[in-house]
């Protein structure tokens, strides 16, 4: 009894596994986010020159970006840093202007929601946002509003609670962290990737270009 117990205790703490795991795409996505896991374990918010292609903080630190933009690049070799940025130089008006910027800024655009949101709508990855768990996949990307009005974007888990609610995998202020939180705030957005080469730059990806 006091196995079956500890066993139950376990599951409510970590989650069940999902037993839909043949999303090669998405499972690699949640494999290289869940390993910033005790790496990623401050929330640090500052601006901060990076080196171009393939910058970073150090892996101690960052924001909600950054755990998608190093699983990006773990889990799929997809640098989001050189993909938003050449889409910006191309079509900077298609992307939000909330920052008084007249121009791209390699070491900061890709770390901001608004921009990650524009470039994965941009490449066709968006899907319907909806309450229904069922329909959130492992590796899918989604975002929500903090209140008041911070945008937050957050990584899906293949584990799940025992009603079935995905678990998701993010830093919302202490570093990377799985946590029971998909429906926690209001959902803004909802992606998923099917195919690597939805990912090169959209303007090199179109015929006549």
């Amino acid at each position: 009894m006091n196995r079956i117990l500890i066993s139950i205790f376990f599951i409510c703490l970590t989650g069940l596994p999902s037993t839909n795991a043949d999303n090669d795409i998405g499972m690699s996505l949640v494999s290289a986010a869940r390993k910033q896991i005790g790496k990623t374990v401050r929330y640090y918010p500052v601006y901060q020159p990076i080196t171009y292609p393939n910058g970073d903080v150090p892996m101690d630190r960052g924001v909600c970006t950054d755990v998608i933009v190093r699983a990006f690049r773990a889990g799929l070799g997809l640098d989001l840093q050189k993909l938003v940025h050449e889409d910006m130089k191309r079509n900077f008006k298609e992307y939000p202007n909330d920052w008084g910027l007249g121009s791209p800024d390699k070491n900061i655009d890709h770390r901001r929601v608004g921009n990650l949101q524009t470039y994965l709508k941009r490449r066709g990855c968006s899907r319907a946002i909806s309450k229904n768990a069922d329909d959130y996949k492992p590796g899918d990307v989604v975002t929500c509003t903090v209140p008041p009005h911070l945008p937050h974007i957050m990584i899906v888990s293949d584990k799940k609670t025992i009603s079935g609610r995905p678990l998701v995998i993010h830093n919302i202020g202490a570093g990377t962290k799985e946590e029971d939180r998909l429906f926690e705030f209001e959902l803004t957005a909802h992606y998923r990737i099917k195919r690597i080469d939805q990912m090169p730059s959209v303007d090199a990806a179109e015929p006549g270009h």
